[in-house]
């Protein structure tokens, strides 16, 4: 069963490489421009086995939506990796992120970050 991943981010150009690398790895990637429409998601009947937010996307930012998350009983303990250009590590991790990589450079890292968060 491939994983399946929901993924906010705004940036075109950075959501295609992201989503390119993933698909890659066999895994499904279900991509979200804005925080609205990944917070549709969330309240939504799908189920995600990682979530993968952007901190700086409209709507609300990858700090509300993991906060959101964690408030849903099926999404305490899906992995929650968060990516930024700014360090909002401590803000990540408060909200209840796993993982906080920074834009661009620990991007290289992410099919890494995922294999081992959801051993």
């Amino acid at each position: 069963m491939p994983l399946t991943i929901l993924y906010a981010e705004d940036n075109r150009l950075v959501s295609d490489a992201v989503r390119d690398l993933l698909e890659a790895e066999g895994w499904r990637v279900e991509l979200c421009a804005d925080g609205n429409s990944a917070l549709n998601r969330l309240a939504g009947g799908f189920s995600y086995d990682l979530l993968l937010f952007d901190n700086e996307v409209p709507g609300a930012t990858g700090v509300e939506l993991t906060r959101y998350a964690r408030s849903l009983p099926r999404y305490r303990t899906t992995p929650v990796i968060m990516v930024s250009a700014s360090d909002c590590r401590a803000e990540a991790r408060s909200a209840g992120a796993d993982l906080f990589l920074r834009k661009p450079d620990d991007i290289a890292g992410l099919v890494d970050a995922v294999l081992r968060l959801i051993e």
